[in-house]
């Protein structure tokens, strides 16, 4: 029997009918439908419309639904459900008889899906920040198991500076921190419980809000029943973050393909993470980066779609709104199998430092350094950078570096220029130029690879708490 099937005396179109059931998807939501309907329940017996013991037999119900389930997939095989709210009472009224229809007394199955969907973003939040610390600390570790080895750093693609590999490794995690930042904001402007709100106007039974509130983690009721029963911020705020983070991702896919090359030859692929060509016995395929790069664009195309699934919606509740779910589901499963991917690659990744180290102290990536000689030695800025843009040049029709010009070269250029010029060039020098809070100088970023460590700890510790 259809929840809504008294009023209607035609039986819905076959075709339709499959076409319009969310089960297929939303079945995913039984333990949030579960938890949520046992707070309803107990509110009901508060309310009187349940005597204590028909509320025992009714969590009783629940709680063996969540055990069915939880033994067989096949349990969730109903070719009748429209949803998982549809399932569950059935299964309930099958369980304990007609008392389980008392369940849906004071309630719509519009707060019922704005719910559940809460509760599942919450709980994806947790498990994506967890992973988030794993990796963290993944691109911590080799930050300083790399010690002074250093590399180019580039702009536009070109070589611009040396810098330490922890240094750039610790680009990558600022990002998953901010990633892990955004998703913690998230959960706690979406943790408040729409359970009362009843299909658009407010419950009809006097229902404690607060107390259905708390009983499924929240921290309060919300606060208006039109907008508790259409609202899907939470959901787009969580999937634009998640697109962040997968854009993070793929950025990091592309520079670890990038430098795996042989043009670059700065990575060895890991064999564990990587495919081979059926035609080319001689190739090592980057699959896992090249599908984290193509996965991502899935994420940020289902951000889009989400969006423009709300955007032309009058309020409150419209059936368009079970398009949001899928999209929901697609962008959270796809990171939590992927982070976990990424950490392993992470770890097992082989970096080739002598070629870093050799690519950098080459192409002139020591010119700022140089014009920083001349600044400190009294030369304006801009003439410094002229002076060196110059011995650059002669450099480059002699076929040297900036180390090999003779001292009368560089004074034809400017007198300030004294022997320890040279010294000033070496790559540990330049590193160390770099002495600033953020910079690439080795003491600084000892300092910052003990910060991200407490910062990760952080929140390795809050994730471990919601869990």
């Amino acid at each position: 029997m259809k929840m809504w099937s008294g009023r209607f005396r035609q039986p819905l179109n076959t075709e339709f009918e499959r076409w319009q059931r969310s089960f297929g998807f939303d079945r995913r939501l039984l333990r949030y439908e579960l938890a949520a309907s046992g707070a309803h329940a107990s509110a009901l017996k508060q309310a009187g419309v349940l005597s204590a013991d028909e509320l025992i037999s009714i969590l009783q119900g629940l709680e063996q639904i969540g055990r069915g389930s939880s033994a067989s997939l096949a349990f969730l095989d109903d070719d009748e459900a429209e949803d998982v709210h549809h399932f569950v009472e059935k299964q309930l009224v099958a369980l304990i008889g007609e008392l389980g229809y008392k369940l849906h007394s004071g309630r719509s199955r519009n707060e019922q899906i704005a719910t559940d969907l809460r509760l599942y973003v919450r709980a994806a939040i947790d498990q994506l920040r967890e992973e988030l610390a794993e990796l963290g600390y993944a691109f911590v570790d080799r930050a300083d198991q790399a010690g002074d080895a250093a590399m180019p750093a580039y702009t536009h693609l070109q070589r611009a500076e040396p810098v330490l590999v922890g240094h750039w490794l610790l680009a990558y995690v600022e990002m998953f921190l901010r990633d892990a930042d955004r998703l913690a904001d998230c959960r706690q402007r979406l943790n408040v419980c729409p359970l009362g709100s009843g299909a658009v106007a407010g419950a009809t039974l006097p229902l404690d809000r607060v107390l259905m509130a708390d009983k499924v983690g929240f921290d309060a009721p919300t606060a208006n029943s039109i907008d508790a029963t259409s609202d899907r911020d939470f959901a787009i705020e969580f999937v634009q973050a998640m697109s962040l983070l997968a854009l993070h991702l793929s950025r990091w896919a592309e520079e670890m393909i990038l430098f795996s090359s042989q043009e670059y030859g700065f990575v060895e692929l890991p064999e564990a993470y990587s495919t081979g060509s059926s035609a080319m016995p001689q190739k090592k395929n980057p699959d896992l980066l090249e599908l984290v790069r193509g996965k991502s664009g899935r994420v940020i195309g289902n951000a889009t779609a989400l969006t423009m699934s709300v955007k032309g919606l009058p309020l409150a509740y419209n059936k368009d709104l079970q398009e949001t779910q899928e999209s929901l589901f697609d962008s959270a499963d796809t990171l939590l199998r992927m982070l976990p991917l990424v950490t392993g690659w992470m770890k097992s990744v082989e970096f080739r430092f002598d070629v870093m180290q050799q690519a950098a102290q080459s192409g002139f990536m020591n010119a700022w350094a140089a014009a920083t000689y001349l600044v400190k030695r009294g030369v304006p800025s801009r003439l410094a950078h002229e002076r060196i843009g110059k011995a650059v040049q002669l450099c480059l029709e002699r076929n040297c570096e900036l180390k090999d010009l003779l001292l009368q070269e560089l004074h034809s250029l400017s007198p300030v220029f004294g022997e320890d010029f040279k010294e000033s060039l070496t790559l540990p020098a330049v590193l160390a130029a770099h002495d600033v809070a953020g910079g690439t100088a080795p003491g600084r970023v000892r300092q910052a690879i003990g910060a991200a460590r407490k910062k990760i700890q952080s929140l390795r510790e809050e994730a471990h708490a919601h869990a």
